[in-house]
């Protein structure tokens, strides 16, 4: 999809049309660039950006927050689409996805026609629009996906298409180069897929694995399969928040895993998935970060998450924090699940008690109704206007 948040929200308010919109967090606030429009792009404001930065390249610019629950009703009525045509999809993100259509194109003549029909339908019943790339495989249909944009159609039909467009090119252009990746192997005098191609096993023995993948990529090589994902096969789940403004307080930080541990178990829950393992997350003022984790017996109870949490941010140093976060690792579902002691003496029934009377506290100590409006929680924006009101309204218990 094309700049899909900044175009969702240019669809419902045709005022923004060929405004620069940039989605994210506000010129005021900590955060970065989620997308915008190609107004704002001329301005040189990208994706992932430091808002400060956007704001500072483009200080006329219309700033938003995401509305996260509405482009994911967006998304679903994409998939319908999408679905109709592919023998297998694989969801790269809510606006983006590989389709398989072997089976269902068989040439890539039909092919065409399938992804000229995926473009006219997006644009007829949803209002957007949206690039596709038509290729014999899944990295060279990503770059063909990018060639036209926006609204466009690019097609590679061959190894040898694909190495041609991208030959002098920077290495960048390769799946799995990123700006890390790109520096090392620049500092060795390999700027672009030529030079990677000159160079094979230079690259392989400077990055192993990763070399080999890069190099096959640089002959166009990809034999990689369309896999649609499931969230089951998630090696971890994890939420996080950035403050606002940097937290000392241990005890609010304690509050805050609270929230994120009840969201980790509604998603869990909802896929049934069993952590057996507790990880913490911290970002310091600094931007240094560390995690700390430890294994448990499997659970998908907010108590028992918060609880390993909490012990571990407790051996943590105690510094400015910028950001928390808290996930569980090593999933399995129902069926890979052994059960404890603990899990024969402990119901549901408890684990909604326990979690009211966490949330009690937090009402009290807070003021907010939190086992009233939990489901609101669950909500990414919700959940980070709640925590910041928490910040500026923290009040001693007695």
């Amino acid at each position: 999809m094309d700049a899909f948040f900044a175009s969702v929200e240019m669809r419902d308010n045709p005022a923004l049309k060929g405004k620069p919109l940039i989605i994210g967090a506000l010129p005021d606030e900590r955060g970065v660039v989620a997308t915008c429009s190609y107004e704002a792009r001329k301005y040189g404001v990208r994706s992932a950006m430091n808002i400060k930065e956007a704001f500072r390249l483009c200080p006329r610019g219309i700033y938003m927050r995401p509305n996260i629950d509405k482009y994911r009703t967006v998304s679903e009525k994409l998939r319908g689409i999408w679905n109709d045509y592919a023998d297998a999809v694989e969801t790269v993100a809510l606006d983006e996805a590989y389709l398989d259509v072997t089976q269902t194109a068989g040439n890539f003549d039909e092919a065409r026609k399938i992804a000229k029909t995926i473009k006219q339908r997006i644009k007829t019943e949803v209002g957007l629009c949206c690039s596709v790339g038509v290729a014999y495989s899944k990295s060279a249909a990503k770059t063909a996906s990018e060639e036209k944009k926006p609204d466009g159609y690019f097609e590679i039909t061959s190894p040898e298409e694909f190495v041609g467009l991208i030959i002098d090119r920077d290495t960048s252009v390769l799946l799995s180069v990123g700006e890390m990746t790109a520096e090392k192997l620049c500092s060795y005098g390999i700027r672009t897929v030529r030079d990677v191609r000159q160079h094979k096993e230079k690259v392989i023995a400077l990055l192993g694995k990763q070399g080999r993948i890069i190099t096959d990529l640089a002959f166009g090589i990809d034999n990689r399969k369309v896999t649609p994902y499931r969230p089951q096969d998630a090696k971890s789940i994890c939420r996080e928040v950035t403050f606002q403004k940097d937290v000392n307080d241990i005890r609010f930080l304690g509050d805050v895993l609270v929230l994120l541990a009840i969201c980790l178990e509604n998603r869990a829950k909802r896929y049934g998935l069993y952590g057996c393992g507790v990880i913490l997350k911290l970002t310091y003022s600094d931007m240094k970060t560390v995690t700390r984790s430890r294994a448990t017996l499997p659970c998908d109870s907010a108590p028992r998450i918060y609880s390993e949490a909490l012990k571990l941010l407790e051996s943590t140093e105690r510094r400015s924090v910028r950001l928390i976060g808290v996930g569980i690792y090593n999933l399995a579902g129902e069926r890979g699940r052994q059960l404890s002691i603990d899990d024969l003496m402990y119901d549901e029934k408890n684990n909604i008690d326990e979690k009211n009377k966490l949330l009690e506290t937090l009402g009290t100590r807070y003021g907010l109704d939190f086992v009233g409006n939990l489901d609101k929680i669950f909500h990414a924006d919700t959940l980070h206007k709640t925590i910041e009101y928490m910040r500026k309204h923290k009040v001693e218990l007695l």
